[in-house]
């Protein structure tokens, strides 16, 4: 399949403060470290919350390495985009499902960090072609979708409301970076070089995945030159936009 032509519109930038919800250490960078790096620079607000650790991620280390290993690559790839606060659920890698128990915990982190935006990755059921996305990746982006309308409901998880956790209707949109149905872009070409180093902190991790003469770089530039073209820059992010006001 040949990429969408179609012209991309500019993200709105006028928030302060936004949560990365996604499955697995890695997921931002391999999608949106560039447009976090261009929000944090214009002193935004961003927090990441990682669903599972990525333990099942390396072959070659059992999962309690491999989390330990995950979680501080994580961290470190974090700061080099300007976000200090990356929470980990640590529900199991590889095997989530979608359904109340995981719209619970996502609604719990929603009302605990009160964003205005929310980040995902793709939760389509392909990258826009033949490849499949990974089941993780679904789960944790449709349970975001309704996470962020339960966290807005005091009757639905009361529990957390009595706990202590305010309802918080205040997210304006979801937007799912990676996605074969995306509408917008942010322009990355300043802060690009901040999305290469971010991924490339991941490194236990890219080397275990035996990708012979795989260059982050490379990889990156692919797909932000693709966006930058359809949005008129050298390099952007593409996003899938989800509004989540009443009529939208």
């Amino acid at each position: 399949m040949s990429p969408d032509p179609s012209p991309l519109a500019p993200l709105d930038e006028d928030w302060e403060r936004a949560l990365c919800l996604v499955a697995h250490p890695d997921d931002m960078e391999f999608g949106a470290a560039a447009a976090v790096a261009r929000w944090t620079g214009q002193g935004k607000s961003v927090v990441y919350c990682m669903v599972t650790s990525g333990e099942a991620g390396i072959d070659g280390l059992d999962p309690e390495t491999c989390r330990e290993v995950r979680e501080a690559e994580q961290v470190e790839s974090a700061r080099i985009v300007g976000v200090d606060v990356v929470d980990f659920l640590r529900e199991p890698d590889g095997i989530l499902e979608y359904g109340v128990a995981l719209r619970r915990r996502l609604a719990a982190v929603v009302r605990a960090h009160r964003p205005e935006i929310v980040i995902t990755g793709n939760f389509r059921d392909t990258w826009g072609g033949r490849n499949l996305n990974q089941a993780d990746h679904i789960a944790v982006g449709r349970a975001v979708l309704d996470a962020v309308r339960d966290a807005g409901n005091r009757w639905v998880f009361p529990e957390q409301v009595a706990e202590g956790a305010e309802p918080w209707g205040g997210v304006r949109a979801v937007w799912a970076f990676g996605s074969p149905q995306a509408t917008h872009a942010v322009d990355t070409t300043d802060s690009f070089d901040a999305g290469v180093a971010s991924l490339e902190a991941h490194a236990a991790y890219i080397e275990g995945l035996g990708w012979e003469n795989w260059d982050p770089r490379e990889f990156l530039e692919g797909m932000a030159h693709s966006a930058g073209s359809r949005l008129g820059t050298r390099f952007a992010a593409p996003f899938e936009v989800l509004p989540m006001g009443w009529g939208d």
